[in-house]
């Protein structure tokens, strides 16, 4: 099994994964996994995140030129989107909310 077919599964084995994607420049779908209830998503993430993406990539650059976006961590209160860019491609994977800890001491 290759370097990158491992880093998958377990990414994918994760108990709070719900998605990955990875998808190439133009924005189309190399690969992808879903939880049995996330598979309508695939598109909009393949369409929308990349552009979040390079306005993020394109922000920080205006703020330092020297400086680049090497990973990318959006939080809302139904999920977090984490996205780690390359020069090829770029790994997004979706995970379920986690408890904070003043939650669970509740």
């Amino acid at each position: 099994m290759s370097e990158v077919e491992e880093t998958f599964q377990r990414i994918k084995n994760h108990k709070s994964v719900q998605a990955i994607v990875i998808v190439n420049n133009e924005g189309s779908i190399i690969r992808s996994h879903f939880a049995s209830d996330r598979k309508d998503d695939a598109e909009a993430i393949a369409r929308t995140i990349p552009q979040l993406t390079q306005k993020a990539r394109s922000t920080i650059r205006d703020l330092d030129p020297q400086n680049e976006l090497t990973f990318l961590r959006i939080r809302s209160k139904n999920n977090e989107i984490m996205v780690a860019p390359d020069k090829d491609f770029m790994l997004i994977v979706v995970q379920g909310p986690k408890g904070d800890k003043k939650d669970e001491d509740k």
